[in-house]
């Protein structure tokens, strides 16, 4: 469970440990104050990740990315196109694309939090 699904329950220890509805507000301001300088930095570490690789000197370190996604891209189109192997068991296919989904998924993140860490820090 991540700290920001947890907040709720937080919440509610929170309104417990603090009667007083003023203190209890002041608590769960420091805590989400606490949370998002957290996450902040860990976005910050991630683009420095994300940096250091578009950076790098070897040409596979800046690119391996965009050549993952292409190489899913192209499974899919394949499947799509009915090209796919004939021992692939529709489970191992389900296994294969729910990879690609997250692979996607982390792929077009780490682009937007790139991006939006460059326009951030000016």
């Amino acid at each position: 469970m991540s700290l920001v699904a947890a907040i709720p329950v937080i919440g509610k220890v929170i309104d417990k440990l603090f009667p007083d509805a003023n203190k209890a507000r002041e608590a769960r301001a420091e805590l989400s104050k606490m949370l998002l300088n957290g996450e902040l930095n860990e976005l910050e570490q991630k683009a420095g990740v994300v940096k250091a690789e578009a950076q790098g000197e070897s040409w596979l370190q800046r690119n391996w990315r965009p050549m993952v996604m292409l190489v899913f891209t192209a499974l899919v189109v394949c499947r799509w196109m009915g090209w796919s192997a004939p021992n692939l068991t529709e489970a191992v296919e389900l296994k294969l694309f729910s990879i690609i989904q997250l692979g996607i998924g982390g792929y077009i993140a780490s682009r937007g939090l790139e991006k939006v860490t460059r326009t951030w820090k000016g």
